[in-house]
């Protein structure tokens, strides 16, 4: 625990991608020829799953695919026949390496050398757990836990990947991004000054819904409509703006110390929402009194918005996926601007970089614990938004809240459940706020 409250990680280690490579001593070596099939297990076979395995057969290493589990087999054949139907020849995936079901996980990553987790983020804290514990390398999508003993669970296996010399690259992309790269490197070599205030933002109108079956349980319901029910998904504050609130940890090089804020189901409140907010606005206080204001909302037929700006004691900058990096001086006159033509795709450049150190035998990256200290972020934000009170960091992190279900089969009950009329439970600050606190 004496870790959890260190708030100039980024400043006092060297998980930055791109830090230098210690060349690996152990088993993990064994692909420093550069020659040896790199075998890959893909967990998780939705569209952001086949989209990540398809980034690594990209990856300019010599990968194949030889294994793969969903907890849902109509998942597993259609990513499959995707990844077929274009990487014939990186396929080696028979019917006695495909796992279906929750305990499948568990027999891919016996079978590879790196896993991709991309499962619901809810189970992301035991598949990398285990992935660990069988000594592969990880690629794991963000966030990487929906409640904080979940947090727990992935910074402790984060210290055992790091003693292991074991790589791990997490899915905030943006920390691959050559415009995020050379703007944020400039604003801590001090080209804007002091950051004493941000704006971060991702407004868009939502994302799918999936109807309600007559034959489906309440577990695979939630299971197929991960994205409304927090032990899966985190709320859209933890899942989707993560990214978002990532930029602000990373340009500040720490994290805040306090964090309070307001939400609600304005516009998205039928049942088929589950029990998420639509809209949430933050603020997030750090050590040296400056605020990063966080905003995100799925709100249809609106203006949307994703991107990040900065404030500094001599001047400003603005960020954006869309390889956007403008920095401008006190007076307004614009200091650097980052083309941003040619620069290669964030999503891939993740494999090519993890892949590539995995080939040359090193150990380069470990974002497991920025990548779970940014998502604490986001869920300390929900918390604050669904109870209306200001919540401390260093609280926080003590929490016991666990959202997971007891047992994982689909007959088991959720630990939230909707009421006669199909509605769940919804957080309304200072009434249930025992249900998150």
């Amino acid at each position: 625990m004496k870790n959890f409250n260190r708030r100039d990680f980024i400043k006092s280690s060297s998980i930055i991608a791109g830090s230098a490579a210690v060349t690996l001593t152990s088993a993990s070596s064994v692909f420093a020829a550069g020659n040896d099939v790199i075998k890959v297990a893909l967990i998780g076979c939705g569209g952001r799953g086949t989209g990540a395995a398809a980034d690594a057969l990209e990856s300019g290493q010599n990968v194949r695919i030889v294994a793969m589990a969903d907890a849902f087999q109509d998942n597993l054949d259609s990513s499959l026949k995707n990844l077929k139907q274009k990487y014939t020849d990186k396929i080696d995936v028979p019917a006695s390496r495909q796992y279906v079901g929750f305990e499948g996980y568990k027999s891919a990553v016996k079978d590879a050398d790196v896993v991709i987790l991309a499962t619901p983020p809810g189970f992301r804290p035991i598949h990398f757990e285990e992935a660990v514990k069988a000594g592969k390398h990880v690629f794991m999508e963000k966030p990487v836990a929906v409640d904080i003993p979940g947090i727990r669970k992935v910074l402790a296996t984060a210290a055992e990947a790091k003693r292991q010399k074991l790589n791990v690259v997490v899915g905030l992309q943006r920390r691959y991004q050559k415009n995020y790269k050379e703007g944020i490197q400039r604003i801590q070599d001090g080209a804007i000054g002091d950051i004493i205030s941000g704006q971060v933002y991702w407004n868009s109108g939502g994302v799918w819904v999936r109807p309600r079956k007559p034959a489906q349980t309440e577990m695979e319901y939630q299971m197929r409509n991960w994205y409304y029910f927090n032990w899966l998904c985190g709320d859209h504050i933890v899942e989707q703006h993560v990214h978002n609130i990532d930029i602000a940890n990373w340009v500040k090089g720490k994290y805040p110390i306090s964090i309070e804020g307001t939400g609600s189901r304005a516009h998205r409140d039928g049942k088929e929402y589950g029990e998420i907010y639509d809209n949430f606005a933050v603020e997030l206080t750090y050590d040296d009194g400056s605020v990063v204001y966080s905003q995100c909302r799925h709100f249809e037929g609106i203006h949307n918005r994703v991107d990040e700006t900065f404030q500094g004691t001599k001047g400003r900058v603005y960020l954006s996926a869309g390889n956007q990096a403008v920095l401008w001086d006190a007076k307004g006159n614009e200091i650097y601007r980052h083309q941003g033509r040619g620069d290669a795709n964030p999503y891939r450049q993740e494999h090519v970089e993890l892949f590539d150190a995995i080939a040359k035998g090193e150990f380069k990256f470990d974002n497991a614990e920025y990548g779970a200290y940014s998502t604490l972020t986001g869920i300390i934000g929900r918390l604050a938004c669904y109870s209306g009170k200001v919540i401390k960091w260093d609280q926080a992190i003590q929490s016991e809240i666990d959202l997971m279900p007891a047992i994982y089969t689909w007959d088991s009950l959720p630990k939230i459940l909707p009421d006669e009329n199909g509605i769940y439970p919804v957080a309304v600050p200072g009434i249930n706020t025992q249900l998150y606190i």
